[in-house]
């Protein structure tokens, strides 16, 4: 079991960082010496990196609060505050993201209908700047309103005091078939303006679309009711039982790391689903990250392209990617999507900022500005399309991009972008960025967002 770290570790691993900081030479790039990551999208060799080994526990629970150092996944940290009874407001899907990631990148689950982006719940953070200070930013401050989907453009986490949330036991399921993307979109419109479906209270709230006539939301409600459980950690896979069965229920824990097992369900790729490679597959290696490894190794050996060279499949371009598009756009986007991309299944996660502006429209973080007052759902989609000898130039990405800022959307940085310079900046709030940057990075010793997620320097 996970214990707090207390203050005075969290002090001697600041202490570290801070050393490591000031050892590297001028001019030279700085990155974290991090053991896991979740993007996909390549970076140069940037040297050395930046020591945040004591940076990856809890520093303390207290009631609803949590103090939690930047490097913590939301694995270990759930660990801690699960012994509280309580949880994140935001937990993202996948167990290896850390809290500092999530918050200077971006990061959703199905909580976000009611609780928005894991951000959102930050009271506090300390942040190691560009200039190798250590600053401490609340909400309103120019620094900490920036620092999302900032990407260590303006610095690194080291302390975060974020809300929890009270959560009992189990979690109960009810998985809601619908024939297409407008009727799944009237549903999501009616969950969260009701927060509850056919009566029954919904604390979160996700969704699949298998195919253009078959979509499903899933609604989960929070419940001390005892009763049996499914295990989706074994031989079944949970993205299938949602065309299985309108029920389920599962523990708060499995609940919250249900798609991390099978990496969604692109553990099928990796032959991980077949009942006799399951058998033989140890449980504690079915999980994310050693998924994320396997393609890591992939696309150094170029195994997958071999494959389809001798196949005879066209070549094939990596697209993997999510966006948030306003709730009433989403049936344009999803039939868009099926005749140009045709990739399935998709996940879908309803999105309402936490934060409003004085009025709905407002766009109160400069850095991921999206509306305020507006319900948005996110489309995760993960995999190779075959197009052929155009696959370098990315034409299925391309396309993406454009339609998104068509219907009014945005994507994550997380993967792949190829926007210019100065649509990128209009997307994604490029002059609040810089006038942050030029104040606590005044000799640019920290790689810019552009050139992080563009160029990927």
């Amino acid at each position: 079991m996970r214990t707090p770290v207390g203050w005075a570790e969290h002090a001697a691993g600041t202490a570290r960082l801070v050393a490591s900081y000031a050892a590297v030479p001028p001019g030279a790039p700085v990155r974290l010496a991090k053991r896991t990551s979740n993007l996909f999208r390549g970076r140069s060799d940037a040297g050395p990196g930046l020591d945040v080994s004591g940076l990856t526990g809890v520093i303390e629970v207290d009631g609803d609060v949590a103090e939690v150092q930047g490097m913590c996944t939301y694995e270990h940290l759930v660990e801690v505050t699960l012994a509280h009874g309580r949880i994140p407001l935001v937990v993202p899907q996948l167990r290896t993201i850390t809290l500092g990631g999530a918050v200077t990148g971006l990061g959703i689950e199905a909580t976000s209908f009611r609780s928005g982006l894991p951000h959102e719940s930050v009271l506090e953070m300390d942040v190691l700047t560009g200039a190798g200070e250590i600053v401490t930013t609340k909400p309103g401050d120019e620094l900490f309103d920036a620092f999302p989907n900032s990407y260590g453009s303006l610095g690194y986490a080291t302390r975060l005091r974020i809300e929890l949330e009270p959560v009992p036991s189990y979690v109960a399921l009810r998985h809601v078939r619908f024939d297409g993307p407008a009727a799944l979109a009237d549903g999501v419109g009616q969950v969260v303006r009701d927060r509850a479906w056919q009566g029954e209270r919904v604390d979160a709230l996700d969704g699949v679309a298998f195919a253009p006539d078959e979509l499903y939301l899933t609604l989960a409600r929070w419940t001390d009711a005892p009763g049996p459980t499914s295990d989706y950690t074994g031989r079944q896979v949970f993205y299938r039982s949602l065309q299985q069965r309108s029920t389920d229920r599962l523990t708060v824990h499995d609940y919250l790391w249900r798609w991390d097992t099978d990496w969604f369900w692109c553990s099928r790729a990796f032959g991980a689903q077949h009942p006799v490679v399951r058998r033989v597959w140890p449980r504690r290696l079915r999980r994310s990250d050693v998924y994320w490894k396997l393609v890591a190794l992939d696309r150094r050996l170029g195994v997958a392209d071999r494959l389809d060279r001798r196949a005879g499949r066209p070549q094939g371009e990596r697209v993997v990617q999510d966006v948030e598009v306003p709730v009433e756009r989403l049936a344009e986007f999803l039939d868009w999507f099926d005749r140009e991309v045709g990739m399935r299944p998709v996940w879908l996660c309803p999105l309402r900022l936490r934060r409003s502006g004085e009025a709905d429209g407002e766009r109160p973080w400069p850095g991921y500005p999206l509306s305020a007052g507006t319900t948005y759902v996110n489309v995760g989609f993960w995999g190779i399309v075959n197009v052929g000898p155009e696959a370098p130039s990315s034409p299925r990405n391309r396309a993406i991009e454009a339609k998104v800022s068509e219907l009014g959307g945005h994507k994550s940085l997380y993967s792949e972008a190829f926007y210019p310079p100065d649509e990128f900046d209009r997307l994604y709030g490029g002059a609040q960025l810089a006038r942050v940057k030029a104040v606590h990075d005044p000799d640019d010793r920290l790689t810019c967002l552009y050139d992080k997620v563009v160029r990927r320097r």
